[in-house]
């Protein structure tokens, strides 16, 4: 980052203080993520641990479509598709989904899923990352899901203008104990969809289409492979890595990421993000009231309104 861009980062005042602007316009502060929909092989293999394992409620189902949500709400997480001999992801991954996240209330509901794993006889990733402890999971076929809480922002630091990011073991101990003994009883109420993680072969394309396309902030940069982007000064409502650089794109007979939804306060933000869009040189496809955006790597995303 130049000196220009942290200038230009910080002049805001109603913004955070780190981080880099979009040379255009800014998606708002307000901006939060809505729905992934995922390509599977057997969906009701799928619900048996999107349900039983994650703790999803299933909400609706038509066809080979399925609608999952938390247990405590009736707004969707989660749609599974359909595609009969759909081809897993294989171990080192394809350009596209790294994993989609899922955001619990708060550290005593991560506390109360890490002991329900346990039970179940997962063996998750786990990891602290400063601004949010998580653990990491894998779909049967293959998909990468992580489930966190946030620390609070007040307990977030900057480090020059970047945020603070960092990955260590995660503390089990501790979330177990602020679970209170309290048995895990699925996605609680307040969940929410936190952010998508997308394998790249390039951070500076994925910076031109999601940051000075789309209008999300830069907010870490330093982390070795990877960026990450955000609205309002949120740790990340994106992070892209070349981690599989060389690996080809999820193709239209593989398990993946068909889809990811961003949502804006209202039609003159979707108006305006866009022509952002458009004016970088991307083309923008109109469904109803929402618009659609495909990213250099075939992912679509969806912009709507709340």
């Amino acid at each position: 980052m130049n000196a220009h861009e942290a200038s230009a980062a910080r002049r805001d005042r109603s913004q955070p203080s780190y981080g880099v602007a979009p040379p255009g316009y800014r998606l708002p502060a307000a901006t939060r993520l809505g729905p992934v929909r995922l390509q599977v092989a057997d969906v009701d293999r799928s619900l048996e641990y999107y349900e039983g394992v994650l703790g999803l409620r299933r909400l609706d189902r038509v066809a080979d479509r399925t609608l999952l949500g938390a247990a405590g709400g009736d707004a969707a997480l989660v749609e599974l598709s359909g595609s009969a001999g759909a081809t897993p992801v294989p171990r080192r991954g394809r350009l596209g989904l790294y994993h989609f996240a899922i955001l619990l209330p708060d550290r005593a509901q991560l506390g109360r899923f890490i002991v329900h794993l346990s039970e179940a006889g997962e063996s998750p990733g786990m990891s602290d990352h400063f601004v949010s402890e998580a653990v990491y999971l894998t779909d049967p076929d293959g998909l990468g899901i992580e489930v966190y809480a946030d620390r609070p922002r007040a307990a977030w630091r900057q480090q020059a203008d970047e945020l603070y990011m960092t990955t260590r073991p995660l503390d089990t101990r501790v979330l177990i104990r602020e679970a209170g003994g309290t048995p895990w009883q699925g996605m609680p109420l307040g969940t929410v969809l936190g952010h998508v993680h997308l394998f790249v072969d390039d951070l500076a394309r994925a910076a031109d289409f999601y940051h000075a396309g789309l209008g999300f902030d830069k907010v870490v940069w330093s982390y070795p492979g990877a960026l990450f982007m955000s609205a309002g000064g949120y740790h990340h409502h994106l992070g892209t890595n070349t981690w599989a650089a060389g690996a080809p794109k999820a193709g239209d007979r593989d398990a993946k990421l068909l889809e990811w939804t961003v949502v804006l306060p209202g039609a003159a933000e979707v108006r305006a993000a866009t022509e952002s869009l458009r004016s970088a040189g991307f083309a923008v496809e109109e469904a109803a009231d929402d618009r659609i955006a495909i990213d250099p790597w075939g992912t679509r995303v969806r912009l709507r309104t709340a």
